[in-house]
This record gives structure tokens, sequence and C-alpha cells, in this order.
């Protein structure tokens, strides 16, 4: 399989897709950011206004008695627009908590519904652990980018057009230092930031790798326990923790180095702006109030212009985050319905490959070649022959998993490229060689074949699989949770499981997958009869490599190098001494007939 190759994408694609979550919500949104904006009004234009004419009044005023009444009404002022800020952010405290949390689940959502419908060669080119942590990041950036937003650059811009126009009316050279630092702060920071944004998106790669070797060596500790792999595995996660260090060590140093660039600036613009209102006060350019009012804004855009600089990296920083998830929504679903699709109709069932051809990107090898075959609705047909014939290949492109290269492949006369894929996997019933379960209850597993299926259905295919004999032995029976994987279950119980679904989803079409190999000889002669039940009316197909399952089937298709060799019935191939149907028939034959005959 070739590695995925994602689109390129930019800050408009990554963008519209946090816009794509956000505009259910657009009027909270605005009353978020119309509250920040007013608090912030209030707190950094009105509130120094007032305490200017404050110490005005406390140094100009001729008499006490005089000032003491205009103190009090500027203090009141003062605390009755602290007051209405305070209501102000805890509006927008609700609203931006509301906002962000539906919005998070929608951007979820909107991540999992398209990633879940790329294709079978998406998901095995991809770490499981990687994708997670893709859709959570995607998330969390629009927390990120909210929270900036309204927490920080709203506050900034509002402090520093304050500074800049109430320093204008006061005294203009004021204005033109406290433009002069802004700027410079500006054009600096953001040439630091885009050069930066590089080493942002190698340190979510990384962290993405660390995560995907995390969680591909978890899913496979059993592995790594039975083949003593502890120390190769630990050296393995150590090199790729060891690289997201680096680059995080690297990022983190750059960015203390640029905050050491910010401070000296910062401290020589307090230094100047301090130094001209010093001027200007002994030269009675300046009342106290303002002497005082200039260092509020000096203070206030310390603090803001200090924080500009995280803002910048922040905001890069959402978008490198995010980059990787809107990668995978840029990336077209290989496998996806026509335009125009009509839905499956399948009263027969019959199944038809016309020339089909099919090789994996990037090999020459055809794993299929000029294929056609026929099987008539109602038909069982068996696939044999050696691993790396093209089996699975077959019952994968029947499914879709795959497109055909050449060719064709219908069902009732339809192809099955003109048709809806859920339609077309609603008519065939899948019995894989390794069923996987949710983490969920047993009934909760077996209703996944049905989901409208009522307690009493899903226990009555339950029994027809022989899944009872094993449940009724489970402390809490049909609640009991499988684990993660069905790990909790045995090979031959899952496969039971995986019977279960089948028979309660009674599709047409029934494929399996070598659907009896994790199974004991008694267990295989039980589920034999379910099988055979199951299979009545229906067309079936039957992968397999024990051939003593297969002897009772319409229809032996022997599949050989991409090519059907043979196509007959058990006794007709049998008769052929070249055939290699009788070559792999009598090297098993005899094991599995006393196998049979011992579980008889």
């Amino acid at each position: 399989m070739k590695r995925v190759e994602y689109p390129n994408v930019g800050i408009p694609e990554v963008l519209k897709e946090i816009w794509r979550g956000l505009k259910p919500q657009w009027g909270l949104f605005t009353l978020t950011g119309v509250t920040f904006f007013a608090a912030a009004v209030i707190g950094a234009v009105v509130v120094p206004l007032y305490y200017k004419d404050f110490f005005d009044v406390l140094t100009v005023a001729p008499d006490r008695n005089i000032a003491v009444p205009a103190l009090i009404a500027i203090v009141v002022a003062v605390g009755m627009l602290n007051a209405m800020r305070w209501a102000l952010r805890r509006i927008g405290d609700f609203s931006i908590a509301t906002m962000e949390a539906d919005t998070m689940a929608r951007l979820r959502q909107r991540a999992f519904e398209y990633l879940i419908r790329h294709s079978h060669s998406f998901f095995t080119s991809s770490f499981t652990g990687t994708l997670i942590q893709r859709v959570n990041r995607f998330a969390r950036s629009l927390e990120r980018l909210v929270d900036t937003l309204m927490f920080n650059l709203i506050p900034l811009v509002v402090t520093v057009v304050a500074a800049i126009v109430v320093t204008w009316h006061t005294e203009r050279i004021l204005a033109y230092v406290i433009i002069g630092w802004i700027a410079v702060f500006f054009l600096v920071n953001l040439i630091f930031s885009i050069w930066r944004v590089k080493y942002n998106i190698k340190v979510s790669e990384a962290d993405s790798k660390t995560t995907g070797v995390l969680a591909d060596i978890i899913t496979n500790q059993n592995a790594v326990q039975l083949f003593a792999a502890y120390p190769d595995e630990t050296e393995r996660f150590r090199d790729v923790t060891h690289a997201q260090a680096k680059i995080t060590k690297f990022t983190w140093h750059i960015t203390n180095i640029f905050d050491g660039v910010q401070a000296a600036l910062i401290f020589a613009a307090e230094f100047l702006i301090f130094y001209f209102a010093i001027q200007l006060w002994a030269e009675n350019g300046i009342t106290a109030g303002t002497f005082v009012l200039v260092q509020v804004y000096v203070i206030a855009l310390t603090t803001q212009l200090w924080d500009f600089g995280r803002i910048i990296r922040t905001l890069y920083e959402i978008y490198a985050d995010s980059k990787e998830m809107v990668e995978i929504l840029e990336l077209p679903h290989e496998i996806q319905d026509a335009p125009g699709a009509r839905t499956l109709s399948v009263p027969r069932g019959a199944i038809v490959f016309d020339r089909v051809t099919f090789s994996f990107d990037g090999e020459e090898r055809k794993v299929l070649d000029d294929v056609t075959l026929s099987i008539p609705g109602g038909q069982k047909v068996a696939l044999v022959g050696p691993s790396g014939a093209g089996k699975t290949t077959f019952i994968r492109l029947l499914l879709r998993l795959f497109n055909v290269e050449l060719g064709s492949i219908s069902v009732d006369g339809q192809n099955i490229q003109e048709v809806t894929l859920e339609s077309l996997h609603k008519n065939i019933s899948m019995v894989p060689q390794d069923p996987v379960l949710f983490h969920r209850t047993l009934l909760e597993n077996i209703r996944f074949g049905r989901p409208d299926a009522t307690d009493e259905e899903v226990k009555h295919a339950a029994k027809l699989a022989h899944c009872d004999e094993f449940i009724e032995g489970l402390p809490e029976k049909y609640e009991t949770y499988v684990g993660e994987r069905g790990v909790k279950l045995s090979g031959g119980e899952r496969q039971r499981v995986a019977i279960a679904r089948a028979i309660l989803k009674n599709a047409p079409i029934l494929i399996l997958d070598e659907a009896t190999s994790s199974l004991d000889s008694r267990s295989e002669f039980l589920i034999q009869d379910a099988l055979d039940s199951l299979m009545k009316g229906k067309t079936a197909i039957l992968v397999a490599h024990r051939l003593s399952t297969i002897r009772k089937m319409d229809r032996i298709i022997v599949v050989n190098g991409g090519v059907i060799e043979e196509d007959g019935s058990h006794e007709e191939l049998l008769k052929n001494h070249e055939s290699l149907y009788r070559k792999l028939w009598e090297l098993q034959a005899g094991g599995f007939i006393l196998e049979r005959e011992g579980g008889e």
C-alpha cells in the first residue's frame, strides 16, 4: 500500500473548517465578542479617564471640602462602571463556555463523520492513535482560538487604540513614542512567528508520531510479551520520544531567546515614555492626572504587548494543530458513491465478475487478472487456493473496499459502482476470519448486525450461533463487556458472535471468510448446522483453507496467481488427477475427516 498523500492545506482552509463548526452558533459568538469588547472598553478606556480626573482633583483642588464630594462622585462612578464590567464578563464567560463546548462537539462530529468514511486502504496506511490525536487536537484548537480572541486579542486591540487616541489628544509626543513602540513590537513578533510556524508544524507531527507509535505498541502488547520484545519496543518508543523532545526543546529555546528580546524592547519603551512624561510634567505640559493615566497605559500595554507575542505564536500553533485534521477533511474519499447512485435491489443475489483486473497502487503484479465469474442467485460457492492467490481480494472488491481497475462487478445486473455503498453493504453479511468487536456488551455487539432488533431476536440469533453456550456461563451474561477489540473472548467465541451478527442481519448475500477457522471440532460441527440454515435461500461465498468445510458447497472456485484455474463441484474436481484442488485435498482431507469423525 502506498502512504497517504495529503493535500496542501493553508490558513484559509483551516479557518473554513473551523467556521463550519462555529456557524450554527454565530449569534452566541457575536454576543460573546460584544460583551468582552464592552468590558475591555470600560476597563481600558473609561475607568482610566476617571482615575485621571481623580488625581487632577486631588492635586489641583484648592479646598478639601470642595474636593471630597468630587472625589466620592468619581469613586462611585468607577464602582458602577466596574459593576457593569463584572456583569458583562459574567455574561461573556457563560456564553463562551456554552458556545465552545457545543462547537467542539460539532467539530469532533464533523471530523469523525468524514474520517470514518475514508477507504479501507486509508486506514491500513494510518496509525489509529495518530488519527485519534488529530481529531482531538482539531476540536481543542477551536477552544484555544476563541479563548485567544476573547481573553487576549480584544483587550489588546482596545488597550492599544485607547492608549494612542487618549495620548494623541493629551500630548502627541507620548502618542508618537507609543506608536513607535507598538509598531516595532508587532513587526518583530510577526516576523518571528512566521519564521517559527514550520517548527510548530514539526512539533505537531512529532506529537502525532509519538501517539501513533504508543497506540501501535499498546495494541500489540500481547505480541510484545510473547516475543520478549520489551527492549526493542522500549527502544523504538524511546527513539520517537527523544525526537519529539529534541524539536520541542529547540522551539522552547528559541521562544525563550525571543522573550528576552521582547523584554528589552519593553524596558526601552517604558524608559522613553516615562522620560518624556517627566519632562512634560516638569514644564507643566501635563497634569499629575495625565501622568498617572500614562502610567496606567504603560503598565497595561506592557502586559498586553507581552501577550501579543504569545497570541501570534498561539495562532500559528492552532494552525499547526488543526492542519493535520483539515488535511484529512480536504482529502477526497477514495471510495464514494457515484453521482446519482441508486439504491441496490437484490431480489435474487446473482453476482457477476466481468473481466475484472486489480492491482494495488504502486505494484506491477496483478492481484486479479482479467477474471470473469458468474454466480447465480442462491448458489453456494467456495473460494479456495494458496495464500496470496487473490481470494480475499475477490471479497474486498465485491464489498467495494477497493475499486476495480478494469472490468466490472454487478449484483442482479446492477454495477456496484453505480449503487450507494450503504445499500450494497446492507445487502451483504460478512463473517470475517478474525472478527473485531466493540468494547460494548455482548447484547450490543450482536445487535450491531441489525440495530432495530429486539432483545429476543438478538438472543435467538445468539442461540442459533451457539453463543448462548458460553454467554450463559458468564456472571453478567448478555450484559458482559467484551473488552477492547473483544479481547476478553476467545477467538472461537468472537467468531460465534460474528456469526450471530450475520444471522441477525439476514442479508441476501453472505460472505464467510474462514468463518469456522478458530473453532474446535465440536463447536465447528454445531455451528455448521447454523451456517447451513443461514445459507438457505442466500447467495453464499465461502473463503476456506480447511477444505473439509466446503464439501457441501454447490461449486468450488480454485484461484491461483490472480486467475481462476478450476471451477466445479467437490466430486468433479477430485476426478482430475492433475487438479490443484485434488492436491490440496489429499494434503488435508485425511486429517480433517478423522477430526470431523471424532467430533461427530
